[in-house]
């Protein structure tokens, strides 16, 4: 149980294929593991953390979209997953007209962080809310960075890595003057990486040079188990807990942990 406010942490890369979801989905498990009590809020249209979670479709009732455009409290449409500590609020393709549907909306940037900030949301006893966002700078993710305390950015090891962060480094500074001026970096974390590939050792030592501590000492690897584990509907931890993708998932955990106690 706890007694203080969550922590929201926004998983956020406008690029997509960066291993955003996996993270989201690998470090909340890691998180539970660690006896934390962990909501997801999947806020891609495409679902893929519900679906890598094992949330069958006709058991999404209630969603993101909900939660959005329909004043729906997270204690209705945050369900429980088969990893004990995680919840998830689940999406479907219905949230890909939300970006429409909220430019109307008097305070449509602010939607998804009022309903999180309801008194309802301190029944459900979190530790940690990890925003899953789709891979732009639409509305649904700039609703995940005015809800978050902080944003958590999976970047490839591969050449253009770098300069697509920039734009997002640029909108978070953006942020922070407009709309929620406690919003922080929590960090980068390096995935995909390949020890053998002389590119990423050159896109770390470059993201080590220039972003100093905002980046993780944990990389994450390219490794076969955490392609399979989403269509078993698990985590990497509990399908694999043995494979370097699952050991990586779990010292960020520790890491993060640590960074947020020092």
């Amino acid at each position: 149980m706890t007694s203080q406010k969550p922590r929201i942490i926004s998983i956020a890369n406008q690029k997509g294929g960066v291993g955003k979801t996996t993270t989201t989905i690998n470090l909340g498990a890691s998180l539970a593991a660690k006896g934390k009590r962990v909501l997801i809020i999947d806020l891609d249209p495409q679902g893929n953390a519900s679906t890598g979670l094992g949330i069958d479709p006709k058991a999404r009732r209630k969603t993101t979209y909900d939660l959005l455009l329909n004043e729906t409290l997270l204690t209705e449409t945050s369900i429980e997953t088969a990893v004990p500590n995680l919840l998830i609020t689940p999406a479907t393709t219905d949230l890909s007209s939300a970006d429409l549907e909220m430019v109307t909306a008097t305070r449509r940037v602010f939607l998804l962080g009022d309903v999180i900030k309801s008194a309802n949301t301190d029944d459900l006893e979190l530790d940690f809310i990890l925003i899953d966002c789709p891979p732009s700078l639409n509305l649904l993710t700039l609703n995940a960075m005015v809800a978050s305390d902080s944003v958590l950015v999976p970047l490839q090891a591969e050449f253009f890595a770098l300069e697509g962060l920039s734009q997002l480094l640029l909108s978070i500074r953006e942020i922070r003057e407009t709309a929620n001026p406690k919003l922080r970096m929590e960090g980068i974390v390096l995935t995909m990486y390949d020890k053998r590939n002389n590119l990423c050792h050159q896109v770390e030592t470059d993201a080590r040079e220039n972003l100093k501590g905002l980046v993780f000492k944990t990389m994450i690897p390219r490794n076969v188990r955490l392609s399979e584990a989403p269509s078993f509907g698990l985590p990497v931890t509990n399908y694999d807990p043995t494979s370097r993708g699952a050991m990586a998932y779990k010292a960020l955990a520790q890491e993060m942990l640590e960074r947020l106690t020092a």
